[in-house]
């Protein structure tokens, strides 16, 4: 059977960490973290697979892994160098097709159907993405080929650590059906818990379920499921076009509603989404919350600044806002989450600080320091203030 489409799905393995193996040979064999202070609250951010050997995951408090693995190394996170390898990696995947579509700072989709001509099979091009990036950059990544992006990803998944895997269009229906269904792209704990109530564990069990009976259960979701189950995904690998927000999310290891762990995490969050936007060079208005519940019920909350900002100060105290808005009651908060969106293209800076605390000359030169020095190298008083009152 020919086959219309191919896609590869790249996903670096243990990305920060493995850049820090590579970089300090001593740490190469050892339970390396990349994240917070484990004296803090900081929370994984990658984690070596000697390390993962612990249950170490990332967003786990940094303190819970340290009481897991206590010869741990801590490192903190270098976003600066990350960005750097990251680029070089999709250098070597544009090298085989325009069409690649970065997904995050370790993932991208490639849509390799028109390459075949000169670079050869999916597979032949998939061999030779894995050995550039073994040569080049000494790191290893999983792949997955596969006719669509759903297969695909989960081939790369199937192919960790450093392995490649290739499903055809014929073995996609075999390969599909002893998953489990919350393998299936959008099923998460709450849909997963209503597919087992009708008896629906695996990929199989699912396909017994005419579409009308799933639509009937679970609305249109129930279309996706569906097509899921029968490996039938038409989405597009789309390169990346102008950038419409600027986000970052955290899941917590264990879900929490103490107000305290939220505002931290805010910052956290806030300071990542301003080295960003100032990485990018744009400048938003609106600051997004997002808070994802115990249930799996989701929300979001949204401020629009006077003056559009790429500052970590006005992104927090409009998040803090935002969360100060929600009435959490005794929910716990399982992910949360701070974006900016509805960008000013004109480039025109502030002047003067304005009523938000946008000090604008001041936020490229602290990146630096934190890109030399590392993250938790330097912040500002105020905040440093706001978690001593933490």
């Amino acid at each position: 059977m020919e086959v219309s489409r191919w896609v590869i799905h790249v996903d670096m393995d243990a990305f920060f960490a493995a850049i820090e193996q590579r970089d300090k040979p001593d740490f190469r064999g050892k339970p390396v973290i990349v994240g917070g202070d484990p004296q803090g609250r900081g929370v994984v951010s990658s984690a070596s697979y000697e390390a993962r050997q612990y249950g170490i995951k990332s967003a786990m408090p940094c303190a819970q892994a340290q009481r897991r693995c206590p010869r741990a190394v801590f490192l903190p996170v270098d976003m600066g160098k990350y960005r750097q390898v990251s680029s070089e990696v999709m250098q070597i995947l544009a090298g085989y097709t325009p069409l690649v579509e970065q997904v995050s700072v370790d993932e991208a989709f490639l849509d390799v159907t028109g390459s075949s001509r000169l670079f050869g099979t999916a597979e032949h091009i998939a061999h030779q993405i894995r050995r550039r990036i073994k040569e080049e950059l000494g790191l290893t990544a999983s792949v997955g080929v596969a006719p669509n992006k759903f297969i695909a990803k989960l081939a790369s998944e199937e192919a960790k650590s450093d392995g490649l895997m290739v499903i055809e269009e014929e073995e996609a229906q075999d390969f599909l059906a002893e998953l489990p269904v919350t393998h299936l792209w959008g099923v998460g704990k709450s849909t997963a818990d209503r597919l087992h109530r009708l008896g629906i564990s695996t990929v199989a069990q699912l396909r017994e379920y005419p579409e009308e009976v799933l639509i009937s259960h679970f609305g249109m979701q129930g279309q996706h499921l569906y097509r899921l189950a029968r490996g039938q995904d038409d989405s597009p690998v789309q390169p990346d076009g102008e950038r419409k927000s600027v986000s970052h999310e955290i899941t917590f290891a264990e879900d929490t509603a103490a107000l305290e762990v939220l505002r931290a995490t805010l910052l956290q969050l806030s300071e990542q989404v301003g080295q960003r936007l100032r990485a990018y060079n744009l400048r938003g208005r609106t600051v997004t919350l997002k808070l994802r519940f115990s249930d799996f019920t989701t929300i979001t909350r949204r401020e629009t600044l006077p003056e559009a900002t790429d500052s970590d100060e006005p992104i927090y105290r409009a998040a803090g806002r935002l969360l100060e808005a929600v009435k959490l009651g005794r929910r716990k908060v399982r992910l949360v989450g701070v974006g900016v969106s509805n960008f000013d293209r004109t480039g025109q800076l502030a002047l003067l600080p304005t009523d938000e605390g946008q000090r604008p000359p001041l936020d490229k030169p602290l990146d630096k320091l934190r890109e030399r020095f590392g993250p938790n190298s330097i912040k500002r008083a105020r905040l440093l203030d706001e978690q001593t009152k933490q």
